[in-house]
C-alpha cells in the first residue's frame, strides 16, 4: 500500500475514526487496534512476512524482559548475543544470501573451477532492514541499562510495527517512541494540522519531483551505452533529486502521518542538500540511520578517540558496513567507501565537526563561501550516487569514463521538462526558506491572508493528482 495511492487515501481516514472516537478510552484497546491497523497495512505488500515481524518482535520483547533481570554480565551478554543473532540472521538469509552465493562461485571461477551451484529464490520482506535495526536498538540499550524492558507486549507491538515507518523508517529508538505508547494520548489540533501539511509537502515532493524525474533518470541510465557524458551528467544529478525527494518525501509522509495519532517521531532529513561539508551532509542526511550507526557501531569501535588510524580505520567500517546495509552489490560497498575517502580531508584536518548550525542563519542569501561549499559538497555527493544507482560496477565505471571523456562537452540528448526544473527550483526555494524548521511548509505561507495559503495548498494538490499518473514505489523499498 503506497501513500500516495488510493487504499491509501481509504485507509488513513477509517484508521484515523476509530483510533480517536471507537477506541480512544483505553490505551491497551487503542494500541491494539494501531497494531491489527499496521499488520494489515504490511500484509497488502505480503501477508506471509507478517510471521517475520512477529517472531522478531516476540524474540526481542523477551529478551529485552530478560535483560531486565539481575543477571551476571557475562549472561547478560548471551542473552543480548540471542537477539542479535536472530535479528542479523533473519537480514543476512533475506538480503544477502544469493550475493555471497554468487561470490562464491565467481572466486571459484577465478581459478578454472565452475561450480554447480544455484541462487535462491529469495523474495526480500520490504522494511526488514528498518524495524530489525529498530529492535535491535531496543536490546541493546536495554543491556546498556540505558532504558527499561517494557512488560506491556501490545505496546511494544506497535513500536516494532508502527504503519507510518515500518516499511522505510525513521528508525526510531525505544527511549523516544516507546513511551508515547505507553501514555494515553489525547488529539492535538495543531499538531494534526502542522502533520497535514508535512504529508501535503512529503506528497508534492514524492509524487511530482522524485516520481517525474525518475522516468528520465530510469531511461538515462538504461541507456547510458548510447549517451553523452552531458547527458549522463544530468541523469545522475537528476538521481540526486530524485532520491532526495522520494526517501525525504516519505520521511515527511511517515512523521505527518504519525502527528495526526499524535505521535512523535524524530526528523529524518534536515534539508541535506544545503550542507556545506560531506561530515554535515551525512549528520543531515538519512539521521536515524547515520545515528544508529554511530551509537552502536562506530562509537563501540572506539568514535574518534585513539590514534588517527583508528579514527579513519573506523570511519570506513562505518560507512562500508552503511553500503553492504542498503544492498547486496559491490556497488554499495564501493559507494560507501567513496564517502569515507570524502571524509579524510575533514578528519586530518579535524574540521569534521565544523558546520553544526543552520547554513546562513537568520540571513535571506548564503555567502559566496557557503555557495561554493555547498555546491562542491552537492557534487561530490552526486558523483558516488554513480555508483548507488549502477546495476553493476561495469555499468558504474563506464558511467563515470563517459562522463570523463570529451562527450561531457556534447549537447544533451534527453530532453528534460522545462516544468520538472520548475518544481525542482520552488521545492529547493521552499526548503532554503524553512531550512531552520522541521519540514519545508511548517513556518512557509502562514503569514499570508488565509486566501492565497490555501490557494498555496489547493495548488500543491492540484499538482499531486495530475502527476498521479507516474506513481512508483519509494526508492528506498528496496533496501
Amino acid at each position: 500500500m503506497l501513500f500516495n495511492s488510493i487504499d491509501f487515501a481509504l485507509f488513513l481516514p477509517i484508521v484515523f475514526v476509530i483510533y480517536w472516537f471507537l477506541v480512544n478510552k483505553n490505551i491497551r484497546v487503542q494500541n491494539g487496534f494501531i497494531v491489527v491497523a499496521s499488520y494489515f497495512f504490511y500484509a497488502c505488500w505480503d501477508w506471509r512476512f507478517l510471521f517475520l515481524i512477529l517472531f522478531s518482535t516476540l524474540t526481542d520483547y523477551i529478551v529485552g524482559l530478560y535483560l531486565n533481570r539481575d543477571y551476571s554480565p557475562k549472561k547478560r551478554k548471551i542473552i543480548l548475543a540471542i537477539s542479535i543473532v536472530v535479528n542479523l540472521s533473519f537480514l543476512g538469509f533475506f538480503k544477502y544470501c544469493n550475493f555471497f552465493i554468487e561470490n562464491f562461485i565467481d572466486v571459484f571461477r577465478l581459478f578454472g573451477s565452475e561450480l554447480n551451484i544455484q541462487t535462491l529464490k529469495i523474495i526480500l520482506p520490504v522494511g526488514i532492514s528498518f524495524y530489525t535495526f529498530q529492535t535491535m536498538s531496543y536490546t541493546i540499550d536495554i543491556y546498556r541499562k540505558r532504558i527499561k524492558a517494557t512488560s506491556d507486549f501490545i505496546a511494544f507491538a506497535a513500536f516494532v510495527g508502527f504503519f507510518p515507518q515500518i516499511l522505510s523508517g525513521p528508525i526510531e529508538r525505544a527511549a523516544n517512541l516507546l513511551p508515547q505508547f505507553c501514555a494515553k494520548r489525547t488529539f492535538d489540533y495543531q499538531k494534526a494540522v502542522d502533520g497535514l501539511r508535512q504529508m501535503l509537502w512529503g506528497l508534492f515532493k514524492k509524487v511530482v519531483i522524485a516520481d517525474t524525474a525518475a522516468i528520465y533518470v530510469n531511461q538515462i541510465f538504461e541507456q547510458s551505452t548510447t549517451l553523452s557524458g552531458s547527458t549522463l551528467a544530468v541523469g545522475v544529478v537528476l538521481f540526486s533529486f530524485q532520491i532526495y525527494a522520494d526517501f525525504s518525501g516519505y520521511s515527511d509522509i511517515a512523521i505527518g502521518t504519525a502527528r495526526l495519532f499524535g505521535i512523535n517521531l524524530r526528523q529524518n532529513f534536515s534539508y541535506p542538500n544545503f550542507s556545506r561539508s560531506v561530515p554535515e551532509f551525512w549528520r543531515r542526511w538519512h539521521i536515524s540511520l547515520s545515528s544508529w550507526f554511530r551509537d552502536y557501531l562506530y562509537i563501540p569501535l572506539g568514535g574518534s578517540k585513539g590514534n588517527m588510524w583508528m579514527k579513519i580505520r573506523n570511519v570506513f567500517i562505518i560507512f562500508l558496513v552503511s553500503g553492504f546495509w542498503h544492498g547486496a552489490n559491490w556497488t554499495f560497498i564501493c559507494w560507501g567507501g567513496l564517502n569515507a575517502i570524502y571524509m579524510l580531508p575533514s578528519m586530518i584536518r579535524k574540521t569534521n565537526r565544523k558546520y553544526l548550525d543552520v547554513v546562513a542563519q537568520e540571513k535571506l542569501l548564503p555567502s559566496l563561501q557557503d555557495v561554493f561549499n555547498i555546491f562542491l559538497t552537492f557534487i561530490l555527493i552526486t558523483f558516488s550516487r554513480i555508483f548507488f544507482r549502477s546495476s553493476d560496477m561495469a555499468q558504474a565505471f563506464q558511467f563515470v569514463k563517459s562522463i570523463f571523456s570529451s562527450s561531457f562537452f556534447e549537447t544533451v540528448t534527453i530532453a528534460i521538462p522545462a516544468t520538472l526544473l520548475i518544481f525542482i527550483a520552488f521545492f529547493t526555494v521552499v526548503e532554503w526558506i524553512g531550512r531552520s524548521q522541521q519540514h519545508g511548509l511548517e513556518r512557509f505561507g502562514l503569514k499570508w491572508k488565509k486566501g492565497f495559503r490555501w490557494l498555496l495548498y489547493f495548488v500543491l494538490v492540484v499538482l499531486i493528482l495530475a502527476f498521479s499518473g507516474n506513481a512508483q514505489e519509494f526508492f528506498y523499498f528496496q533496501f
